[in-house]
């Protein structure tokens, strides 16, 4: 796949842009709430605390960094063992979709929802695993 992005490196495009954006409502809110001096100097524990949904959105944003450090070094296993078919990619697109619905069901305070999408993209990841040692 010389110089052409596989299905599995794209949806790893769209999840590392997915989570390079997802901050910038916290950080905004954080603006709204404190103003922009107060967001720009160092935190402290006399600061106004954000509100609920930008705490949780937070939260949302530290849970997709931990678990880009798992998705993507599975895709680039993959890639390297030029191992990409039907089921990766869609492990992959189903990776991708479940995080994004995690950081709005997180953020919006739906507690089963997000345990869902979480778990389906831990499921995602396991076809990965699964994917590599060629047993799907």
């Amino acid at each position: 796949m010389t110089g052409q992005l596989s299905k599995e490196l794209f949806w790893l495009t769209m999840t590392c842009l997915l989570t390079l954006v997802v901050w910038l409502p916290y950080v905004l809110d954080r603006i709204m709430v404190r103003g922009l001096w107060a967001t720009l100097d160092n935190p402290s524990a006399k600061d106004k605390p954000q509100s609920p949904w930008a705490q949780r959105l937070y939260f949302a944003h530290t849970n997709a960094v931990d678990n880009l450090a798992v998705f993507a070094p599975l895709v680039l296993i993959l890639n390297t063992l030029d191992i990409s078919t039907r089921t990766t990619a869609i492990a992959c697109a189903v990776y991708f979709w479940s995080r994004l619905a995690h950081a709005i069901v997180y953020a919006l305070g739906v507690p089963v929802l997000r345990t869902l999408a979480f778990t389906v993209s831990f499921l995602a990841q396991v076809v990965l695993v699964l994917a590599i040692f060629r047993i799907v």
